[in-house]
């Protein structure tokens, strides 16, 4: 089972495994309080991609194509988190504020398929 978390909400036992898939650490959040097992920093958006978006909802559409053509490129990171999430319950952990305009959301999506 694969999941997705705001990486500043608590940390729970329920989470099982948990990737952080932001390129950048959470700002004010210490490594004990993230609770994270992994930082997939190699799956999130590409630090270009990452700054034109710049969490504008109005580019979303643009952002999620834009990622989905990158994430075509990271075959095997995305079949490691597979087949982790076919062991172990997987929470994918990001920062941003919208909980629904956001790359977790779209690697979500994809690693569901």
């Amino acid at each position: 089972m694969i999941q997705i978390k705001r990486v500043y909400e608590d940390f729970s036992e329920s989470d099982g495994y948990r990737i952080l898939v932001d390129r950048l650490w959470p700002r004010g959040l210490s490594k004990d309080k993230a609770h994270v097992d992994e930082w997939l920093k190699e799956i999130a958006p590409s630090e270009a991609l990452r700054k034109w978006f710049h969490h504008e909802d109005g580019k979303f559409a643009e952002f999620r194509t834009r990622y989905l053509a990158e994430l075509k490129e990271k075959k095997d990171l995305l079949e490691d988190v597979r087949q982790r999430a076919k062991h172990h319950r997987v929470t994918l952990l990001y920062g941003a504020k919208d909980t629904v305009h956001n790359q977790a959301q779209i690697l979500l999506e994809v690693l569901k398929g």
